[in-house]
């Protein structure tokens, strides 16, 4: 067992010697696609992380028991995933750490950590050190340094999933062999996952291949040409992203016979990094700190630019840009407006409904003030931009019970199938007409 090491602060770190020592690195699951890719990046850097994909009520109960329950339900999901997977026997607790997230902003994300090492403490695991990941400078460790190299395979990671979960939505519902599109994403999770071990197809003048490799394959999938209800989905990002967090909410929705689209992480992380932007136009700060923001930003535009021309050349519908799904809010609400998902969620809602998911399930953890405002608290306004829009929040904590939030999203489909079969019938009855039209055109003849 490696020498425990603490920082001025009695903070427990991960040191040099436990990386050496092959510690597991358990990281909690958010989103399956892009995850699986992202966790060989890591491992090409020479850590030795694992990716819990562990479910059911369990996991939640675990959470409770060492995180008060009035804490975000995210927070409780995870902490309870990370603590359940060290009481499970399967690890040496002497060689266990854990990887969490940390964005160092207001909302919850900031705090994980903490409520995460006074859980531990109570479980009496306090020898297990936590590793924040973040790219504000909150917390270091010796034995964890996140890299160039690193950062690069990480956003390549994530340009990957995105597209990967787009162009399997709008191929899934529709495959007339059924199982296709999702074999076809295990496929190349698995080839990307070896690529990045091997320190492969991350540079950007192999992401615009790949990325055009993937279109093609998935538009060879046989389709049929039915008509679905298209449903897009919003809110907090672990609660609309994870199964554990939403209740299995996408394959719901695909059972309902729904199309679905997630936005795609990408316009998150371009949010983030504008937010900094946004800040020193605001309130002043650093013109150095500026421009780092404003290349950074640029580099995720340039990915945008490959995702959407790979998309677009195949036949699927392209993400917007986020620099048009920024330009929806305008009027609308504030840039100041930027907890947790802040004006993004709204500006997401209004994108969804622009593109033909006017049928919207906001999802948000119970008593999530910032998904309130941006997310309920901005569905009126929604609806007077664009009448179409057809949105259900829905609330998702510990107490909630599955069957109410999914009769409310019955409720949401039955309004929207009534509005599919109207445009059926429209352009089924103007067909006709036109043969009609036809027809008496050629009598006259």
């Amino acid at each position: 067992m490696a020498k425990l090491v603490y920082d001025k602060d009695g903070r427990l770190m991960y040191t040099k010697e436990m990386n050496d020592e092959g510690y597991k690195i358990l990281v909690p699951m958010m989103m399956p696609v892009h995850f699986g890719i992202l966790m060989d990046a890591f491992r090409h850097e020479g850590y030795n992380v694992e990716l819990l994909d562990t479910d059911g009520p369990e996991i939640a109960q675990t959470g409770l028991k060492y995180v008060h329950n009035d804490t975000c339900y995210p927070a409780i999901l995870v902490i309870g995933q990370l603590i359940n997977a060290l009481e499970s026997g399967k690890y040496d607790l002497n060689k266990t750490a854990l990887m969490i997230t940390q964005t160092g902003g207001g909302c919850r994300a900031s705090n994980y950590i903490h409520l995460l090492r006074k859980g531990l403490k109570k479980a009496g695991l306090e020898q297990i050190p936590v590793i924040s990941l973040n790219l504000s400078g909150l917390e270091k460790n010796p034995g964890f340094k996140i890299s160039l190299p690193l950062i690069r395979r990480v956003i390549a990671g994530l340009v990957y999933g995105d597209v990967l979960m787009s162009v399997r939505n709008q191929t899934k519902p529709y495959e007339v062999n059924k199982g296709e599109a999702d074999a076809l994403v295990l496929k190349w999770q698995n080839k990307l996952a070896k690529d990045f071990n091997e320190g492969k197809n991350y540079r950007f003048k192999d992401m615009s291949r790949i990325l055009d490799e993937i279109c093609l394959e998935f538009s060879q999938i046989k389709k049929t040409d039915e008509k679905k209800i298209r449903v897009g989905v919003v809110g907090e990002i672990y609660v609309k992203y994870a199964r554990l967090g939403n209740n299995d909410l996408e394959q719901f929705l695909y059972d309902q016979g729904c199309e679905v689209c997630l936005p795609g992480v990408m316009g998150f992380a371009a949010f983030k990094i504008d937010n900094r932007i946004e800040d020193i136009k605001l309130y002043g700060g650093s013109k150095a700190k500026k421009k780092v923001c404003e290349l950074m930003l640029d580099y995720v535009s340039k990915t945008e630019d490959m995702m959407i021309a790979s998309t677009t050349k195949y036949g699927f519908q392209p993400p917007s840009k986020y620099a048009h799904t920024k330009s929806l809010i305008d009027g609308v609400i504030g840039f100041g407006s930027k907890m947790g998902e802040g004006w993004l969620l709204t500006a997401e809602m209004l994108e969804l409904a622009e593109t033909g998911f006017e049928n919207i399930v906001c999802t948000q953890p119970f008593g999530c003030l910032p998904n309130h405002i941006n997310g309920k608290g901005m569905i009126r306004r929604i609806k007077e931009i664009n009448p179409k829009a057809n949105i259900v929040a829905i609330d998702y904590d510990p107490g909630a019970p599955r069957v109410n939030q999914e009769n409310r999203i019955k409720l949401m489909l039955a309004v929207a199938r009534e509005e599919l079969d109207k445009r059926v019938s429209v352009k089924a009855d103007s067909k006709k007409s036109k043969k009609v039209d036809r027809r008496k055109i050629l009598q006259n003849k």
